[in-house]
């Protein structure tokens, strides 16, 4: 199963045909995407489930109807667990951004993360997972796939958002703070989030 966020609301690709009453089932082999798109984009449409019986062909369908963007960030931790977030477009985000060409995307990943917020001595510690978002550019559909990393780092100097993309803050938060800022964040985001960052948080908060 994959959730894919369109402006936050997730359209699910999974090989069930009923996965609740309050969603939409349409089988991908008839469905027009860029419809579904649309309504979602007017509020016409919130609960959406695209289905086939075959899991491998889930993720292909939905490459073949709109064009990928590549990402790469990072949830990144200091010596004192408190995580890295940063401020932009009214909503509390991580640092992330689009791999460049010859890029490998860890590398990406550590190097988002340093430009957008300032943070020197990033160590990958482990890979998280991928987010799927669809935006637009240009008139255009998008698929923004996000390879995300947990990352540690023992920098403990000034923070410097990167403003030209946009960033007004970048702050390391603790347990309560973090657990505030996801209450003003994106879908996806809070979606990284588990026990082991937000220990006793309630997950239907955060899912």
């Amino acid at each position: 199963m994959y959730k894919v966020f369109v402006n936050d609301i997730p359209i699910i690709l999974s090989t069930k045909k009923e996965i609740g009453e309050a969603y939409t089932s349409y089988p991908i082999r008839t469905v027009r995407l860029k419809k579904i798109l649309k309504k979602i984009d007017k509020g016409k449409l919130l609960y959406v489930n695209l289905y086939h019986e075959d899991e491998e062909k889930l993720l292909k369908f939905l490459l073949k109807k709109l064009r990928m963007v590549t990402a790469a960030g990072g949830l990144v931790l200091n010596e004192k667990d408190e995580i890295l977030f940063i401020y932009r477009n009214k909503r509390w985000d991580l640092p992330k951004g689009k791999t460049e060409k010859g890029e490998s995307i860890e590398d990406s990943a550590i190097r988002e993360v340093e430009e957008e917020t300032g943070v020197q001595d990033l160590e990958i510690t482990k890979f998280l997972q991928k987010t799927y978002h669809v935006f637009k550019r240009k008139g255009k559909y998008r698929l923004k796939v996000t390879h995300w990393y947990e990352m540690r780092t023992s920098y403990s100097g000034e923070l410097k958002p990167e403003q030209k993309e946009g960033i007004e803050k970048a702050k390391w938060k603790n347990l309560e703070k973090s657990q505030k800022a996801l209450t003003k964040s994106y879908a996806n985001i809070k979606l990284l989030f588990s026990e082991k960052y937000l220990p006793g948080h309630p997950k239907d908060r955060v899912a």
